[in-house]
C-alpha cells in the first residue's frame, strides 16, 4: 500500500478544520491527552460558562463565548508540532518500529 506524505501546512490546515469538534484537531496532531482532555473537560467547561455567563449578558455570551472558545482551540490546534509518526508504539507495523 502506497503511503501518503502530506506537508506540514496541510496537515495544520486539516487539524485546523477537524476543530470544528473542539479537541479533535489535537487528537488528528496526536496529542492525544490535550485532545481527549478538551473533548471531555473543556467542552463541558465552555457549556458551562455559557449558560452562566447568558444569565448576565441577556444571551450574547451564547454566541461569543462558543464561537471564541473554537477559533482558541483550531488556533492552539494549528500552531501545535505535529507529532505524527513519533509514538512507535502506536505503529507497530511501520518500518521505523522495527
Amino acid at each position: 500500500m502506497e503511503e501518503i506524505h502530506l506537508r506540514k501546512k496541510d496537515r495544520d490546515l486539516i487539524a485546523t478544520l477537524m476543530s470544528v469538534l473542539p479537541g479533535a484537531g489535537h487528537l488528528y496532531k496526536h496529542h492525544y491527552a490535550a485532545g481527549l482532555g478538551i473533548l471531555i473537560g473543556g467542552n463541558l467547561l465552555m457549556i458551562l460558562v455559557t449558560a452562566l455567563l447568558a444569565l448576565a449578558t441577556f444571551g450574547v455570551a451564547i454566541i461569543i463565548v462558543p464561537a471564541a472558545y473554537v477559533l482558541g482551540v483550531a488556533w492552539a490546534a494549528h500552531e501545535l508540532e505535529d507529532w505524527h509518526g513519533k509514538h512507535e508504539f502506536l505503529h507497530p507495523w511501520s518500518k521505523q518500529a522495527k
